[in-house]
């Protein structure tokens, strides 16, 4: 049977998801709501159409992570003084606070992960895996999807 890159990068990202949910529940965060605080903390405010963009996931579930993040402190959202139809959202001091938490669980992961390998193996996996997302962020996967 042909080993499939599909099936081993889910596999990783359910097991991933699993990992979050536990090791993030003490600090009220999930999974799903994680990668809009870890973009806020590169980006301290965005509009909610740039991180449906940068997340590549609907508005719809933007809007859903970011009411969550409002209702547990973690982020504010204003009205874009630039465009009235649209929404800044803030960090709150609150996650400002867990940063590092967060951090330390998301850097724990990767050294499980990677436990046993050696440097130059990590560091070949690490620009692959790099090499394929930049990829795929280039290109119409529908359009793939049809013709191949």
């Amino acid at each position: 049977m042909k080993k499939s890159i599909g099936r081993l990068v889910s596999i990783l990202y359910r097991k991933n998801q699993i990992y979050l949910n536990a090791a993030l529940k003490p600090l009220d965060i999930t999974a799903a709501e994680l990668p809009i605080l870890l973009h806020l903390y590169n980006f301290n405010h965005v509009s909610q159409e740039e991180l449906s963009t940068y997340l590549m996931i609907d508005k719809a579930a933007t809007a859903r992570g970011v009411q969550s993040l409002i209702k547990k402190g973690y982020i504010k959202k204003e009205k874009d003084p630039n465009d009235r139809r649209a929404y800044q959202v803030y960090l709150t001091e609150s996650a400002i606070a867990i940063k590092h938490k967060i951090y330390e669980k998301l850097d724990a992961w990767t050294q499980y992960l990677t436990e046993g390998l050696d440097d130059r193996s990590v560091a070949i996996m690490f620009d692959v895996l790099d090499a394929m997302v930049r990829k795929v962020e280039v290109t119409d996967l529908k359009e793939i999807g049809r013709t191949i």
